[in-house]
């Protein structure tokens, strides 16, 4: 399990990002003591609830033939803060776990990485249930489709492309609006996050701008301030050096400002903005193995995000961002060095040199869900750990269950190689053509056959490692 705990919590360096909290650098006798459990570096964190009751029968034919039955519909994820999500699967063969927590990130940071039809997908939720109601969808298609058969035809289209399989609706409207939706998609752009700040950490000298911090938000405007704790006189700026409490819509950078003879120290940026998560954000477990989400519908929630940045009157002033490389396969560590000497350190037994006003990018390659734990550390107490799994592809194919999934709850990670019945539907998530919230009952799904066999001991496990995506934990000793 990864948790988001320490002091002066780190932006993910911009372009190459990874949602996710890196640890900044820290001054041992001048970092001011940062809350804990920050709540992540930008975009949504929603706990999953599990399937709605509307959900319906779909039939997977897999490219060797061979074929097997599962629910497919939308999900229900509660956000971290208020706000409700849905969402559907595009990670089939990935078993779904209630109550694990979710980030949003974008699609290089998740199995549409490298998935030509991603942009087909999104123009599936732009236009398919819940973002039109299944009446709407019916009249379109001249039949009396239903939540149940508009949810299981919307999963199916999208699972053919997110999971290279045939997935058909055993209803036959159903069937019909899932191949209307994959002749008809098109190729769109990737939606914006709700709320990033990058890169996640920047030093600097007092008495100067530090930065800058990239702010994106897709709400009409979104507030910053500087964290309780920080040094007095420290304040954000902008380029012109005008104070900044809040930014529009859009990107806008901005910088810390350090009013010279400041002592050494360490500062943190707090953006929040009130906004809808965009349909098409891809949601990945940090709590361990599950399926990846895409988002489908939202109502407006309260999104945070956090970036730091350190300063020394002498010596090396360091900073550390890991960003996940999907495309390489493994991590790149952006290590950065502000200050006048240079400043050397040891990456899993390699020792590197950065000089002054220097900023070195270090890959790590590793292996597909290979889990990784390495300390890097600094002058003035300077010590970070980054801990987590990687996890970039869509599992493949593996052996069938013998019968039906089951949709109970799967309340911990198995080893189970099985199909899952990881989808979802909305219980009454529309009321008209623009309808995202909704309510009923929900019967999570995900769980393979092995899931009553493990049932007994789940509650005496503690779920450890193996993260269905990139995410950090920092450990800061300095002034803790």
């Amino acid at each position: 399990m990864f948790s988001f705990r320490g002091r002066g919590a780190a932006r993910l360096a911009a372009a190459t990002l990874v949602s996710g909290l890196v640890a900044a650098g820290s001054i041992a006798t001048a970092v001011p003591a940062f809350a804990d459990d920050a709540p992540g570096m930008g975009g949504v964190t929603a706990k999953l609830g599990g399937m709605t009751e509307d959900r319906g029968a779909v039939q997977i034919t897999e490219k060797d033939g061979s074929s097997w039955p599962v629910d497919g519909g939308l999900f229900k994820m509660e956000v971290e803060g208020g706000g409700t999500l849905f969402t559907y699967c595009i990670d089939l063969r990935t078993e779904a776990k209630r109550d694990f927590d979710y980030k949003e990130v974008g699609w290089e940071e998740s199995s549409l990485h490298n998935n030509g039809n991603a942009g087909k997908i999104l123009w599936i939720l732009e236009n398919a249930y819940p973002k039109l109601s299944a009446d709407a969808l019916g009249a379109k298609l001249g039949v009396d489709l239903d939540k149940k058969e508009a949810a299981a035809g919307t999963q199916a289209a999208i699972w053919t492309l997110s999971d290279d399989v045939k997935a058909t609706p055993k209803e036959e409207d159903a069937k019909k609006l899932t191949e209307y939706l994959l002749e008809k998609a098109v190729q769109l752009d990737e939606p914006t996050a709700s709320l990033s700040v990058s890169p996640s950490s920047v030093a600097g000298k007092a008495g100067e701008k530090i930065g800058p911090v990239t702010i994106g938000t897709n709400a009409e405007t979104a507030k910053v301030s500087v964290a309780p704790g920080a040094p007095a006189g420290v304040t954000l700026v902008g380029k012109d050096g005008k104070p900044v409490t809040e930014v529009p819509k859009g990107s806008t950078e901005v910088f810390f400002d350090v009013p010279a003879g400041t002592a050494d120290g360490a500062a943190e940026l707090t953006a929040e903005a009130t906004t809808k998560v965009s349909l098409g954000r891809a949601f990945v477990s940090i709590d361990g193995p599950s399926q990846t989400l895409i988002l489908a519908g939202s109502s407006e929630s309260t999104v945070t995000a956090k970036a730091s940045a350190t300063w020394a009157k002498t010596g090396a002033v360091p900073a550390v961002t890991v960003a996940k490389d999907c495309a390489k396969g493994g991590l790149e560590v952006i290590a950065s060095n502000e200050g006048d000497e240079a400043w050397t350190f040891d990456l899993k037994g390699t020792s590197h040199t950065v000089a002054p006003g220097e900023t070195k990018t270090i890959p790590v390659p590793l292996a597909e869900d290979e889990a990784y734990k390495f300390t890097i550390t600094g002058p003035n107490g300077f010590e970070e750990t980054f801990e987590g799994v990687l996890d970039c592809k869509t599992a493949t194919p593996g052996p069938k269950p013998s019968e039906t999934p089951t949709t109970e709850p799967s309340t911990e990670p198995s080893p189970s190689t099985s199909p899952s019945t990881s989808t979802g539907t909305t219980g009454d998530t529309t009321g008209g053509s623009t309808g995202t919230t909704g309510g009923g009952d929900l019967a999570e799904t995900g769980s393979s056959n092995a899931t009553p066999m493990i049932a007994g001991i789940a509650a005496a496990l503690v779920v450890i490692g193996g993260g269905a995506v990139f995410f950090l934990r920092k450990k800061k000793t300095a002034g803790n």
